[in-house]
């Protein structure tokens, strides 16, 4: 009698390729979020007040990182091909021509973002923000000059992250993700003593709030740039000479990373823009809303491993031209990230009070709202959330793996500006459930994406070869 088999995509040697690959990735992604994690815990001991200066901050820097990385993603796709076909000593071309785009684009993103810092922020807060009875006395003009402030600061940081993820996403693709893990961790550790002396005012430093968190954000973004790209130029062929590429090598290099870029615009410059809807319903509901999303940011980023994992997977099956491994190597990151979010939910719901109290202090007061509970009641809705967020990342990475650009994009684009945005301002704003609605709101966004992400992956990997290739 023969046994349960198990699915194709299911093979123990395929998961312990994926696991691999996506824990040290998942780690070192995890480094991004523990640095915001760790400047709202440091922030939320002194001044959980000013978070919302932080948050508001991102809407322009997040959504040109968001493009940026994006852009550069390409170096991930196409090292990882020439990966699969065994032609790694022609890979430097590729970082060569991702670390220019990085630099130009840097250097861009830094001037644009710090120019428009006040006017922005002075049309959302001061010209465009509704009336909200929950706002109480929020000195408008003051959250549009302290977040002006924040943004100016964290613009400087634009042309190290595009560095670092240059070295970041060839390194990986290569595959040697813990010394990313490594070097990212010496960032977390660096802006932690950072926070520390500039928020808490540790070894006579002068307590500068959410001014303080953007200077130790910045400082431990360059070095972590500047490490990775000694690294990269130490132990890898980036810039060793190598044979010209194909004619449109570099048009699909961008290309893929043009799909990206709308993707993260779609995703980052949706969540980014509920946080200046919170911010009108009032400081408060900004504030409880923020930390509640900075806890599914960090869940997010085990999804980012899974999904760059999953990626790098696809990408080298398909620069072989299996569509079989494409399929399997998709579904089984679907799968571990359906397994990931169940065990995540699980613990924000056993553990929602414990880490409410260590994001804020416990007895925390804003508006007269008492925050730590408040936050503690939405991480039940976060857990809903964050599953969906995995998906929604898993499966559009796996789609443009396989150099299907548009369609994820697409998909973003529809789920985080015409879902999610209306969703968090009428529940939020005009139903009048300040964070809650927020945070249901976004729970209707993730969940409308993920769904489709993963719908579109099944429909485009599992058709007949000749039907795709057309």
């Amino acid at each position: 009698m023969s046994g349960l088999s198990l699915p194709a995509w299911a093979r123990p040697a395929d998961i312990l390729d994926l696991l691999r690959l996506s824990v040290p990735i998942a780690i070192s992604r995890m480094a991004w979020m523990l640095m915001g994690i760790t400047d709202a815990i440091v922030l939320g001991q002194y001044s959980p007040e000013e978070l919302p200066f932080v948050l508001n901050s991102w809407l322009p820097v997040g959504v040109s990182l968001g493009f940026g990385l994006g852009i550069l993603l390409g170096v991930q796709v196409l090292t990882s091909e020439l990966m699969g076909i065994g032609r790694v000593g022609e890979t430097g071309r590729i970082f060569r021509r991702g670390m220019i785009g990085a630099v130009i684009i840097g250097v861009v993103l830094s001037v644009v973002v710090y120019l428009v810092a006040q006017p922005l922020f002075h049309w959302l807060f001061v010209d465009m923000a509704p009336v909200s009875e929950a706002a109480g006395e929020t000195d408008h003009a003051h959250v549009a000059n302290a977040t002006a402030a924040v943004t100016r600061i964290l613009s400087t940081s634009l042309l190290g992250f595009m560095i670092s993820n240059v070295c970041s996403y060839y390194l990986e693709a290569l595959r040697r993700p813990i010394l990313v893990s490594v070097v990212s961790y010496l960032g977390v550790t660096v802006n932690l003593l950072l926070d520390l002396a500039f928020v808490g005012g540790y070894w006579g430093f002068p307590q500068m709030g959410a001014e303080g968190v953007a200077l130790a954000t910045t400082a431990s973004r360059w070095l972590i740039s500047i490490v990775l790209l000694g690294c990269v130029v130490a132990l890898t062929p980036a810039l060793k000479p190598s044979p010209p590429g194909p004619a449109d090598e570099a048009r699909r290099q961008y290309s893929v990373g043009v799909g990206s870029a709308i993707s993260n615009i779609a995703e980052w410059g949706g969540f980014n823009l509920t946080y200046i809807v919170a911010t009108w319903i009032s400081l408060a509901a900004n504030t409880v809303y923020g930390y509640s999303v900075q806890v599914v940011g960090f869940c997010f980023m085990f999804y980012l491993g899974i999904a760059s994992a999953t990626s790098v997977r696809v990408a080298e099956a398909f620069g072989r031209g299996n569509r079989r491994e494409v399929t399997d190597a998709g579904r089984l990151g679907v799968a571990a990230t359906i397994l990931t979010g169940m065990v995540l939910g699980g613990i924000l719901v056993c553990f929602n009070d414990t880490l409410s109290s260590l994001l804020v202090r416990p007895d925390a007061m804003l508006d007269g709202i008492a925050l730590a509970p408040a936050i503690a009641s939405l991480l039940v809705i976060a857990a809903a959330m964050t599953i969906f967020d995995g998906l929604q990342a898993t499966a559009s990475f796996a789609l443009r793996a396989q150099e299907i650009v548009w369609l994820p994009s697409l998909i973003h684009i529809g789920s985080f500006f015409l879902v999610m945005l209306p969703a968090c301002y009428w529940l939020g704003l005009v139903q009048g459930r300040g964070a809650q609605g927020m945070i249901e709101g976004a729970l209707i966004g993730v969940l409308v994406a993920g769904l489709l992400q993963t719908i579109a992956l099944e429909w485009k990997t599992a058709r007949p070869v000749k039907e795709r290739a057309a």
